[in-house]
Parts: C-alpha cells; sequence; structure tokens
C-alpha cells in the first residue's frame, strides 16, 4: 500500500503543494516550523479518524484565508489504484469521496491504512489512561475499520446516562436501552481491544528485531470488564446506584487502561527510562505494521516524526532496515539529511522549507 501522489490546497501552512512518490520510504527534511509534519498529517487523513494531531477540520485549514483545505491522492494497493479526495468547507467535517463517490470512514478505512509515531506519543506510558486508550484504538481500528462506529455509539449512549445520572432520574425505563446499547457496542470495543492486542504480541514474538518487546495487558481502573454484552448490561444496572452517586458511568470499557512491560526486564514501561520507553513504542508500531502486512497482505503506510532524532545511528539503522524488510513506504521527517544517511538509495527524499509564510515542498537538487 502506497501513495503515488499527495496534492494539498490550503492545508494547514502549505497553500498548494504536489508531491510524486513510488513505493520506497520517503526521507523528508527541512528547518524546525517549515511544515514537515504537516504534510505527514495530511497522508494520516488517509485513514480513518482525525488524523495524527486529532485536529478538527477548521484547524486544518490554512490561515489567515480560511478557505476550506483540498487534499488528494493516488492510492495502490491490492484492490487496485484509487483516486482518495477529503475536503472542508467552511469548518464543515471531513468529506471523504473513493473514485469520485462519497465513502464513509468505515469504507476508507477497509482500503487504506496507516500508523504513525510522533513526539507527543513519547508520553504514553507516563500519562493518564486516556491517551492510552486512544493508542489503544489507533491500533485496534487498524485491524477492525468497525471500531470506529462502536466507539461512537459507546460513547453517544454513554452520554445519554450521564446526563440521566447526573439528573438523579432513578425510573429504570429511562435506562435499559441506553444500557442495551452500550453493552452491545462496548462488548464488541472490548473483544476488538483483545484481538488487537493479541495479534500485536503475536506479530512482535514472531520477528527478531532490535527493539525490545513489550508485553501488553489490559487492565480496568476498577474491578473487571465484562466479556460479553449480556453480562456487561447486567453490570451497568447494578452499578446505576453506585452510578447515581458518583454522577457518570464507572463501568464499561471507558474504564479500560493498557499495560505495557519491557518483557525482557520483567519492568513496567512506566519504570522505563525515556529511550526503552521510544524503543517500546517502536517496537509496537512495527508490530502493528507488521501484522497488518501478514492479514491484508499488503503492509499499512508508516508515518514516523522525527523518530530519528531520537535514536542513535545503530537504532537508527535497525528501524530502516526494518522498515525496508516490509516494504512499507514510510514517510519519515528530520531536521536534516544526515538523520537518513544509513537508508542510502533505499529512500527517496523531499525537502520542506518555508518561504514568505507558506510551506514548500521539492525534491533535494
Amino acid at each position: 500500500m502506497y501513495l503515488t501522489s499527495l496534492t494539498l490546497s490550503h492545508f494547514r501552512s502549505h497553500k498548494r503543494a504536489v508531491v510524486e512518490v513510488d513505493h520506497r520510504p520517503i526521507a523528508i527534511w527541512g528547518p524546525n516550523g517549515a511544515g514537515k509534519t504537516n504534510l505527514i498529517e495530511a497522508v494520516s487523513l488517509f485513514s480513518p479518524g482525525r488524523g495524527l494531531r486529532r485536529a478538527s477540520a477548521q484547524e486544518m485549514a490554512r490561515r489567515p484565508e480560511a478557505l476550506g483545505w483540498k487534499i488528494r491522492g493516488d492510492l495502490v494497493g491490492v484492490s487496485g489504484t484509487h483516486d482518495l479526495s477529503f475536503t472542508s468547507e467552511g469548518g464543515a467535517a471531513r468529506q471523504v469521496r473513493i473514485d469520485d463517490k462519497p465513502a464513509s470512514q468505515v469504507v476508507l478505512g477497509r482500503l487504506a491504512r496507516a500508523v504513525w509515531l510522533i513526539p507527543a506519543m513519547d508520553r504514553l506510558w507516563i500519562e493518564g489512561a486516556e491517551g492510552r486508550r486512544r493508542f489503544l484504538d489507533r491500533m485496534t481500528l487498524s485491524f477492525f475499520p468497525d471500531h470506529a462506529q462502536a466507539a461512537l455509539d459507546y460513547e453517544k449512549a454513554m452520554r445519554e446516562r450521564n446526563r440521566l445520572l447526573k439528573d438523579m432520574v432513578r425510573d429504570a425505563h429511562w435506562y435499559a436501552a441506553l444500557e442495551a446499547q452500550m453493552a452491545e457496542s462496548g462488548a464488541a470495543l472490548h473483544l476488538n481491544r483483545r484481538a488487537a492486542v493479541a495479534r500485536i504480541m503475536q506479530a512482535q514474538a514472531g520477528a527478531e528485531t532490535a527493539f525490545p518487546t513489550a508485553a501488553l495487558e489490559l487492565i480496568q481502573s476498577e474491578g473487571s470488564m465484562p466479556d460479553t454484552a449480556t453480562d456487561l448490561r447486567a453490570a451497568l444496572g447494578e452499578s446505576r446506584a453506585r452510578d447515581l452517586a458518583a454522577g457518570r458511568t464507572l463501568v464499561g470499557p471507558h474504564r479500560t487502561d493498557l499495560m505495557g512491560t519491557f518483557a525482557a526486564k520483567e519492568v513496567p514501561a512506566s519504570e522505563c527510562s525515556t529511550g526503552e520507553q521510544k524503543a517500546l513504542l517502536i517496537s509496537l508500531i512495527l508490530a502493528n505494521a507488521r501484522a497488518l502486512s501478514q492479514d491484508e497482505g499488503e503492509p499499512p503506510i508508516l508515518l514516523l516524526d522525527e523518530v530519528a532524532a531520537h535514536l542513535d545511528a545503530g537504532r537508527r539503522a535497525a528501524l530502516f532496515d526494518e522498515i525496508s524488510a516490509l516494504g512499507a513506504q514510510a514517510w519519515m521527517t528530520g531536521t536534516g539529511p544526515e538523520l537518513f544517511a544509513e537508508l542510502g538509495t533505499r529512500a527517496q527524499a523531499l525537502v520542506v522549507t518555508d518561504e514568505a509564510g507558506a510551506s514548500v515542498v521539492s525534491k533535494p537538487c
């Protein structure tokens, strides 16, 4: 799976950019603030969700014009070549078109997959559980395109239930339909997450790499997560009195956390050094890509923002070797070409500069 062309119009700092590439990894360099991350953020929108920054469509519009934005590209995969385009006008939600026909995020997820690692994720193991759930759900979504819809359905029903709880509504009839919806979508979320974690663990165990294996475990902040929709519905009913006192729902997949452990040392990831935490993250991203390649017959697009700057030369070379072995089109950013020296002719290059307040993308001379 790879892009052969990418066109941006009024997206972030890019007034207009036209990029032609092939299937090889792409080294992108330029000074800080030039627009490198904006470029790979555009590529991240070729998969379901809000992209690597989780920004709204309005936030992605170029300032000060705020005219709306458009992204289009040609995606090559096992199903052939497809023309994908994404637009937003007046701050409206992103509209997806595949081969010039409107498409849903679920359809997009069945066609295109992207996996990424950005500097903001470096604190994954030491920040709150919400960040780890987002990371977990992003991995899960790469395997199960309908996971996002299950999450939306669950969140919508839970918001309504929480509103009843805050208003101290005690009539069970008001809760029945909402809890049934939460049970169905919540059980689907939980099963998808468990399957994704198992697949990642399998992909790590089946490969020898220079990056350490991360043992993963799903835990609950309180109690345990019911395995079936029937059990979750019963648990919601039983917890209603406690939830009324708290003013919010205290049981369900929104209370799930992802525990990571440096397997070889049996040390929690949160207690590892900064370098070890980064290496564990890279290991998970590579395992995610490896598993998708095995399951789908093609690796996903990889987006690695400033990843080379935090690795020594040996680890950089190991990372580039693994990407090349996967055959993945990896879009990687850095401040200079020296960070990608170990790639040699296995990669193509783009340079991003700022000219009069607009990002300019070119190929090195």
